[in-house]
């Protein structure tokens, strides 16, 4: 059975000059399979790249846990030292948080300030860490313009001076601000006055800028001190509005200090993952990967067909070799193998090619900047691609099936070809 296969398969896979148009079909079945392959798996790359990337910008600003208060007293300070003693390998940086508006001359935008120990919060956000260390120095602190201090010594600065505010770049261009400016919040709590209730302002020194890569994130976040926020919102020393923790195993940590906070604190705290605070955008963006994979898949259904019309021109045009080979001994088995094969050998070649075009492409579109993005908008210039390997599995292995169901029909249409009635009447 196999001798019959590998003499018949280069035979009729051979360009035919008396019936070009098959040959050109099947090209055009193996151009299009391979093609459907590589937009498929560049498109998933694009997906997988771009979730990967607003992951990566949304992990750094929501912090892996977060540890919020389900009470009105907020989370204590004995809460703060209970974990940092049961899980010394944690990193934990309590914080508290504030609605305000910032106002410069007739300029005003929303704000979220964030009173922090900058310490600690150095410590676990990669935005702020970075702030600290930049080399522009006169981005950070007008006084020292030459400024050789270490990141240590700008945070032990920044801590003195209990009114500063680190400001994100979108803040500073909105502002046109610089390092050393004045920046009047006015807080959303209220204070009675001569005329009624005015709301609480303050006036911060700007210490320096941070750049999370996300403009949303850029114009909205404010850091302070603790002690700050604390003063303004006349509440005790200890108490904050939650802690934030660094693990680089969040998804199973979750549930070890969920148990351990349920234990020890009931009813006074509850933990949440990135994941949970932004797991709408991610369940949008897995929905329409699915039906971009489902859409492109289409692709190499479409090519298939050409699988199809071609190897049903080669049964048609054979049909007298095939009434031969029945007749010799040849069983309708070996010759839907034979046919089956053929189409197989269309397809799975253009599947090879197109793993060898998608290479290519990533290559060539990671190498040179041939589309480039927004950076305000997605947080990268470059495009970013990263094919994991389920979606380039998932991709052959429907590929595979799409060419072998295309192969099936035609090698079973010519194993059923009635010997008799083709030999007598050709």
């Amino acid at each position: 059975m196999k001798t019959l296969i590998l003499y018949l398969l280069p035979r009729y896979l051979r360009f035919d000059k008396t019936q070009p148009f098959i040959s050109i079909t099947a090209l055009l079945a193996f151009l299009g399979v391979g093609v459907g392959v590589m937009v498929l798996c560049v498109a998933m790359a694009i997906m997988n790249g771009m979730a990967k990337e607003f992951e990566r910008k949304l992990f750094v600003m929501n912090y892996p846990l977060s540890i919020y208060a389900t009470t009105y007293e907020g989370v204590t300070d004995e809460i703060l030292q209970s974990l940092k003693t049961q899980y010394p390998q944690f990193l934990f940086s309590p914080y508290l948080r504030y609605q305000a508006v910032g106002k410069i001359g007739n300029m005003m935008n929303a704000s979220m300030v964030f009173g922090v120990d900058m310490e600690a919060e150095s410590r676990i956000n990669a935005v702020v860490r970075e702030a600290f260390e930049s080399a522009d120095s006169s981005d950070f602190n007008d006084a020292h313009p030459q400024d050789s201090r270490s990141p240590q010594e700008k945070i032990q600065d920044f801590m003195s001076k209990e009114f500063s505010i680190l400001v994100g770049k979108g803040f500073k261009e909105n502002f046109l601000l610089e390092s050393g400016d004045k920046l009047d919040l006015f807080f959303t709590q209220l204070e009675p006055s001569g005329f009624g209730y005015t709301p609480i302002s303050k006036r911060f020194s700007i210490a320096g800028f941070f750049s999370s890569g996300l403009r949303a994130y850029d114009e909205a976040y404010i850091y302070t001190n603790l002690s700050a926020l604390q003063k303004i919102r006349r509440l005790q020393v200890g108490i904050y509005d939650g802690i934030h923790v660094y693990t680089p195993n969040p998804m199973q940590d979750i549930h070890t200090l969920n148990a351990f906070l349920e234990k020890n604190f009931p009813l006074q705290t509850g933990v949440e993952g990135w994941w949970q605070q932004n797991g709408n955008f991610f369940s949008a963006i897995e929905l329409e990967k699915r039906a971009l994979f489902i859409v492109l898949m289409l692709i190499i259904v479409m090519a298939s067909l050409n699988i199809i019309s071609s190897l049903l021109m080669v049964v048609m045009n054979r049909r007298k070799e095939i009434a031969l080979l029945l007749s010799l001994g040849a069983s309708k088995a070996e010759i839907k193998k034979v046919f089956f094969w053929v189409g197989n050998t269309i397809g799975l070649s253009g599947i090879i090619f197109g793993v060898i075009l998608t290479g290519i492409a990533i290559y060539i579109l990671q190498t040179f900047p041939i589309i480039t993005l927004p950076a305000d908008v997605y947080g990268s210039s470059k495009l970013p691609l990263e094919l994991s390997l389920v979606d380039f599995i998932l991709t052959i292995i429907g590929a595979i099936v799409i060419v072998c169901l295309s192969s099936y029909y035609p090698a079973k249409k010519a194993s059923s070809i009635d010997t008799l009635q083709v030999l007598r009447n050709e």
